[in-house]
């Protein structure tokens, strides 16, 4: 197994674990952290992997972290409202 495919699984492994923690400022720190750490991953998976495993473990990354990826949705989806108007 390539070393980024390891990577990723620890990587999922520590945002399962995280998540799992209490926390009071309702986990955007962890998310910011583990979106900083992710990237790079990502990257890396791309790279040894191809472009198809790469959207695999981007898919993985998104359903873990859904609300950093929901709340620009959501910003740009009412900027797209306004400037419709």
């Amino acid at each position: 197994m390539p070393v980024s495919l390891v990577l990723a699984c620890l990587w999922a492994v520590a945002a399962n674990l995280l998540a799992m923690l209490p926390s009071r400022d309702r986990h955007w720190r962890r998310a910011y952290l583990l979106i900083a750490l992710g990237v790079p991953v990502l990257g890396l998976v791309t790279w040894e992997n191809g472009p198809w495993i790469g959207l695999l473990v981007l898919a993985a990354g998104m359903s873990v972290l859904r609300w950093p990826v929901i709340h620009p949705g959501r910003w740009l989806r009412r900027l797209g409202q306004r400037s419709g108007s």
